[in-house]
């Protein structure tokens, strides 16, 4: 019983290895939006930007900290305006795993995705979040238009997101510089 239990792990660990180098090789190959039918999409997608510094005209409306989840995901996200716009803004610390295909940033309306969700692979449901752009890069500072039909007050966090496995890799809880201090106390 136990040869057949660790034969069964073995044959899984290579399929999985296998899949692995798979996905990675055709990664490459493969245009970053790839269009799943089970993925609700605004038809206003929002256009990744060129990395850009914050300009001294620009305002950061709100910002927080990546938690991992299915995959390591560190670093800082802002939202901010300029001229009446506004960008979803990951920093220079920002990296998460280049393990993933179809890695989407998106809006979601839970202020705790990872808590809200189920380990391992932390999934999401349909309607609980708005689809931003294909990530640009596993890491460095990065910067993602916002449609202007979006209601940022109906979104509490921002994620990274295999829409692929529907694996989310990490998240962000983006709190008001308003509410900061005030929010600071009670985590």
């Amino acid at each position: 019983m136990k040869l057949r239990y660790l034969l069964i792990m073995g044959l899984f660990s290579l399929v999985m290895v296998g899949c692995a180098r798979e996905v990675s090789n055709n990664q490459d190959n493969e245009s970053p939006i790839a269009v799943n039918t089970s993925v609700t999409e605004s038809s206003t997608q929002a256009k990744p930007l060129a990395n850009s510094a914050q300009s001294p005209d620009s305002n950061a409306m709100n910002s927080g900290t990546f938690v991992s989840g299915e995959h390591t995901t560190q670093g800082k996200v802002s939202i901010t305006t300029k001229d009446g716009k506004s960008f979803l803004e990951l920093d220079e610390s920002f990296k998460t795993s280049e393990s993933g295909p179809d890695l989407v940033v998106i809006l979601h309306r839970s202020d705790n995705v990872i808590n809200s969700t189920k380990p391992p692979s932390y999934p999401l449901k349909n309607g609980d979040y708005f689809i931003l752009a294909p990530l640009q890069k596993y890491s460095g500072a990065q910067t993602y238009s916002i449609p202007q039909n979006i209601n940022l007050g109906d979104y509490k966090s921002i994620a990274i997101w295999c829409r692929k496995f529907n694996a989310t890799f990490g998240a962000a809880r983006i709190l008001s510089n308003s509410h900061r201090a005030s929010n600071f106390r009670n985590i």
